[in-house]
């Protein structure tokens, strides 16, 4: 099926190229610009952050589809500006001399004028010393500027949005689904200015109802970031989060990672910026991934709210008009100090556990509420029997203690009491008591030994008898030709054979015999989505780590106190201890009140 479009023809048949006019340009342009109702929350928030705005208010009705309303207290504008504020290409964040020097949200100036075109908007503002204005632009008409009533600040009022494209109206999504995108589009941009205050508010037929309510945060960066998070994300997540302040190559890595064993289901809980930007950048995802890919299963995603720090000159925010992408004129500078923030992080982390292992070991002890006729069964079952009848008393004969030194409980995971079920080792720490899965703990510290020994050594290569020839497209040879020097770190040697032709000619010893051609594509496959490729690190991590599960203590094998005791010892002195080579914890650790608190005795 072919797609004919109509042409305007001229005198000899041929399409006439002519100038649209300034309505038509603006719908196109706030098609790039205004995606949904979330889209034009984010720019006119934005906008008053530029504006220096220390509380700012939100209010949407039918998902932002009937009404969007956003006040701040920021600088204002006076009646002269109003205009030029709805003119295309009009801002007072830069001059235009340099656009790799942006320091704001906004730079372009195309969100009011877009907003206009597709929709009803009125903006009232009033700066110090001036009266306040009001200036309209329904469908890309503007109004004369007038006379209005404001305190402070800025207000601007979208109503009826995509009125002037209907078609646009037919791909939004329930209201329900558009107010969970503005909800989003605020916590983020919460997240980076955590010493703003934000209100949001869905108006509905009986008034307001709040949504969320933020009021500014006092302190330093990560005292201000920590509560604002704890409000957002969770007393889980700030708990179970490591700081990270990393600098390296002139970059800066602040905010907050979690814990592996407080790992999500999904990536929902990654929240990403750029020089306080909210983003959405492979490279940055990509390398979090990879911090934790050794720590994590492959269906788990770590949770972590991380700004990069860095000169506007070193990244182009200019490459789409939502400015959620941006690129990097050192991609590698940036992925390696996230990837070493993260890693160091982790690694001091010891053998720390999230707190929400204990709290779903409480939960799981905790018995469910027993329905009316679970009682009667129960009370029948406890009705006066003879005594000929009761049950004889079985006594249970005393467990042997194992001996250690009482200073011992004084360690972060405590002395060894008693083994379970030859797998289980349950030591009594200062206040608590920890359950360590003896298998997972130990195959987590011989991997650890593993890895730190291919550390000190270097990874071995094995030289092919006979090159592995492997032809790829120009493209992708010039792709993985680039890469050599990365390769060559993680023990893979390639080298140009003609045309574009590839010879494989040494491989990690420790891989064994591979499928060079395989390997390579995949490989490429890495090259292409991030830039980077860390499959064949990953692969000897891998080997390493069936190594360690094949030499750990297995389930089953009793162990004598002292051995106890000294996995405990190592656990505390290993990095990354706390969870298994496959993300799930090494242990649990119940406190004594909790413990009370299971048998009603709190």
């Amino acid at each position: 099926m072919t797609l004919h479009t109509p042409k305007i023809a001229g005198a000899a048949g041929r399409p006439i190229i002519r100038q649209l006019d300034e309505t038509a340009i603006n719908r196109i342009a706030a098609g790039e610009v205004v995606e949904r109702p979330a889209s034009a929350v984010k720019e006119l928030v934005e906008n008053a952050l530029d504006a220096g705005a220390s509380r700012i208010t939100i209010d949407y009705t039918d998902g932002g589809k009937t009404l969007i309303r956003v006040a701040d207290d920021g600088c204002g504008m006076t009646a002269a500006d109003l205009p030029l504020a709805l003119a295309r290409h009009a801002t007072s964040k830069i001059d235009g001399s340099d656009l790799l020097d942006i320091r704001s949200f906004g730079f372009r100036g195309e969100a009011l004028p877009s907003l206009g075109a597709v929709g009803r908007l009125t903006i009232t503002s009033r700066t110090p010393g001036e009266e306040a204005a009001q200036i309209t632009c329904d469908g890309g008409h503007i109004t004369h500027a007038k006379p209005a009533a404001l305190t402070r600040g800025t207000v601007v009022e979208l109503r009826d949005l995509f009125h002037a494209t209907p078609a646009r109206l037919k791909f939004l999504r329930t209201d329900r689904a558009e107010s969970q995108a503005i909800h989003e589009v605020v916590k983020r941009l919460a997240m980076a200015e955590p010493t703003v205050g934000f209100t949001l508010s869905e108006i509905t037929q009986d008034g307001p109802r709040s949504i969320l309510r933020l009021d500014p945060e006092p302190g330093d960066l990560f005292d201000a970031l920590h509560r604002r998070l704890t409000r957002l994300l969770g007393q889980d997540f700030t708990a179970n989060a490591m700081p990270i302040d990393a600098t390296r190559d002139g970059l800066s890595l602040v905010g907050y990672a979690a814990l592996p064993t407080y790992s999500r289901g999904s990536s929902t809980q990654q929240y990403l910026f750029v020089n306080g930007r909210p983003v959405t950048d492979r490279l940055l995802y990509g390398a979090l991934r990879a911090a934790y890919f050794d720590v994590l299963s492959r269906d788990r995603h770590p949770a972590a709210v991380l700004n990069l720090i860095v000169d506007p000159s070193r990244v182009d925010v200019n490459v789409h008009p939502a400015k959620a992408e941006v690129r990097f004129r050192e991609p590698d500078a940036a992925r390696s100090l996230l990837i070493t923030a993260l890693r160091t992080a982790l690694s001091g982390a010891g053998h720390r556990a999230s707190t929400t292992v204990a709290s779903a070991t409480l939960a799981a002890f905790r018995p469910e509420m027993p329905s009316q006729a679970t009682l009667a069964a129960a009370f029948a079952a406890q009705a006066p029997q003879g005594f000929a009848e009761a049950p004889q008393a079985r006594i249970a004969e005393p467990l042997a203690q194992p001996v250690v030194e009482a200073s011992a409980t004084t360690h972060p995971l405590g002395a060894a009491r008693a083994q379970l079920h030859e797998n289980w080792i349950i030591a009594q720490t200062a206040d608590g008591i920890v359950i360590v899965d003896q298998h997972a703990a130990h195959e987590r510290l011989v991997y650890e030994r593993l890895k730190a020994e291919l550390a000190t050594k270097g990874i071995v290569r094995q030289p092919l008898l006979i090159p592995e020839i492997v032809t790829l497209s120009p493209a992708d040879a010039a792709l993985i030709l680039s890469a050599t020097g990365a390769l060559s770190e993680a023990g893979l040697i390639i080298e140009p054979f003609g045309g574009t032709a590839i010879a494989l000619t040494e491989t990690p010893a420790i891989l064994g015999p591979v499928n060079g051609a395989a390997l390579l594509r995949d490989i490429l496959d890495e090259l292409a989505d991030s830039g980077h490729s860390a499959l064949t690190r990953a692969r000897i991590d891998a080997v390493l780590s069936r190594m360690a599960c094949h030499g750990s203590i297995r389930s089953g094998r009793q162990m004598r106190p002292e051995e106890m005791n000294a996995l405990l010892r190592e656990m505390e002195s290993t990095p990354n201890s706390g969870q298994c080579n496959h993300g799930r914890p090494t242990y649990v650790e119940l406190k004594l009140h909790d413990i009370e608190r299971l048998f009603g005795r709190r």
